[in-house]
């Protein structure tokens, strides 16, 4: 059996170089164009500067956070079982020894913080008159 083979693809017409003269000549004419442009623009003169519109900028009233500290009584699950006050850590410690002495699983004391609602804080208070 024989098998045809394909014709090879032609290779595109190479283009013909252009003359040095003609390189030479065609820069010229461009650099020509170029300084006419600029001097064109001269003549014109300088652009009128666009005055920038000033930024407008709203200012954050201010928030004021104020936290109240408690000690909370936890389990090994993280849940919370109870809550005391800031000076009361020595019966949130009796307590969680308690818990533990009754074959709980272990329980622990910790701080936590919790927000003041806004809405509670008095002027005063902001001012720093009155804790």
């Amino acid at each position: 059996m024989a098998t045809k083979k394909k014709p090879k693809a032609e290779a595109p017409a190479k283009k013909a170089p252009k003359k040095k003269a003609e390189v030479d000549e065609a820069k010229v004419a461009a650099k020509k164009a170029a300084k006419a442009e600029k001097a064109a623009k001269a003549e014109k003169g300088p652009k009128p500067e666009k005055k920038k519109a000033a930024k407008r900028s709203r200012k954050k009233e201010a928030t004021i956070d104020r936290f109240r500290i408690y000690w909370g009584v936890f389990n090994h699950t993280l849940k919370r079982v109870a809550l005391y006050e800031f000076n009361q850590k020595k019966a949130a410690d009796k307590r969680a020894s308690e818990l533990n002495e009754a074959g709980k699983p272990p329980h622990f004391v910790q701080k936590i913080k919790e927000l003041i609602d806004p809405s509670t804080i008095t002027a005063a208070v902001v001012a720093g008159k009155v804790e």
